[in-house]
């Protein structure tokens, strides 16, 4: 009798990751003990990765921002709902990066770090309302790109994109080559992501070599920090607008529970959106605004991602002792909320926007690969928030268009038992 060849399991990236954390945390500690005088040998092989990041980072931006804006036509079939929908998800993602700010600015995870600073473009000092105006608007889209200037650049690409919507059947070509172009980017990503491991470790390696293992405690706490976050934000604000709107919550609660396992367990949304999309329909709402809001919500409604984003770019401005003022802290809440659109069921796609953010006001990209070491806990969280408020949308959005018809225990309970919902 033969027996069948066992098939090696292969690491997944996430192990393989907190491989090269765990080696670069032990090679660190050594040199920092043995060898101090290594340090400057281990730094480019982190230099390496942070360039390949910087790399995609503008044609990520353009091509996602413009295929969303012009890609959304149907806008104009739904009217009403469609700028209800958009209205409800840019107040929901507000908040949440400001939750995100106060949070991380309360807590401080990042202060006694001690990263290297980089001096590379715009500064993080305020500017004036005069010279934030005229910043928003590129002298050359080009000269944007080159600089990494990610403001500028969505600027840019809102304004394309809405003018390549405008011209109808003539844009497709146009709007083809941009959905092509983001998922190029995206698979582009996927392959920078290979060299992830050595990137994190020897990042780590070089923090540890540097300022020993103090390290890991400010790491602990960022991840503690998101956390607690989250937690304000589904119930300080998810839950009273469900109980404002009258969503019966127990139901919502059965109907989320599942999507929500698997994109916590999963750290993708995508992987959540038909079991998602069948739960909202199961509770009430119907399909023809389930079909819409939902995928809707994966493009403008990232609420868990959004916070990660603000507190995770002041998190590396405190350690690298860089002073952010109110200000510029509020004009990088605008960027984020702006750039941070679409990037939903994309593994670490959210690590691209953050490098934009960091570039465009002189902060340290190291930061991103210390971040990335703790990064799936911190996926799991954020993409599970994002699910949730994207359920949480879809029914509110039913309810104000009175279309929502409470489906009862017993429904529910059937549905339950088919394994449905």
């Amino acid at each position: 009798m033969v027996e069948a060849p066992v098939r090696k399991r292969r690491l997944t990236l996430t192990h393989q990751i907190f491989i090269g954390l765990g080696l670069g945390v032990l090679f660190g500690w050594f040199v920092h003990q043995a060898h101090p005088d290594w340090i400057v040998d281990i730094r480019p092989f982190s230099q390496i990765f942070l360039r390949m990041i910087k790399m995609i980072i503008a044609p990520l931006i353009f091509a996602t921002l413009v295929a969303g804006i012009a890609g959304a036509g149907h806008f104009k079939q739904v009217g009403r709902m469609g700028l209800k929908a958009l209205i409800y998800f840019e107040i929901v993602t507000t908040i949440a990066l400001v939750i995100g700010l106060v949070a991380v600015n309360l807590i401080k995870p990042g202060v006694g770090l001690a990263l290297p600073t980089e001096a590379s473009g715009i500064s993080a000092n305020a500017q004036s309302w005069r010279e934030v105006l005229l910043h928003l608007v590129p002298e050359s889209v080009f000269k944007a790109m080159v600089e990494g200037d990610v403001l500028q650049l969505v600027v840019f690409s809102v304004i394309f994109g809405i003018a390549l919507g405008m011209i109808g059947e003539k844009g497709k070509p146009v709007l083809h080559f941009c959905e092509g172009l983001a998922e190029t980017m995206f698979k582009f990503t996927n392959i920078i992501m290979h060299y992830a491991p050595i990137g994190v470790g020897a990042a780590m390696a070089y923090t540890v070599g540097h300022g020993g293992l103090e390290v890991l405690k400010n790491l602990g706490l960022l991840v503690a920090t998101l956390y607690g976050a989250l937690i304000v934000l589904i119930l300080g604000v998810f839950l009273p607008i469900a109980l404002l709107c009258k969503i019966p919550v127990a139901k919502f609660v059965r109907a989320v529970r599942e999507p929500a396992v698997i994109a916590f367990s999963t750290t993708s949304s995508e992987a959540a959106l038909p079991r998602a999309m069948e739960a909202m329909e199961r509770l009430g709402v119907p399909r023809r605004i389930v079909s819409f809001i939902l995928p809707l919500g994966y493009s403008f409604n990232l609420d868990g991602t959004t916070l990660y984003l603000s507190l995770a770019a002041v998190f590396v401005a405190q350690a690298a002792g860089v002073e952010m003022s109110i200000g510029s802290q509020i004009t990088m809440l605008i960027t984020l909320m702006l750039t941070s659109k679409g990037v939903a069921g994309v593994p670490r796609a959210s690590l691209v926007i953050l490098a934009g953010a960091l570039a465009s006001y002189d902060l340290p990209l190291v930061g991103i690969t210390l971040i990335l070491g703790v990064d799936e806990l911190m996926d799991m969280a954020r993409t599970m928030t994002n699910v949730i408020g994207n359920c949480l949308a879809t029914v509110v959005i039913a309810k104000w268009e009175g279309e929502f018809k409470e489906a009862s225990d017993e429904e529910l309970a059937a549905a339950a038992a088919r394994g449905e919902i």
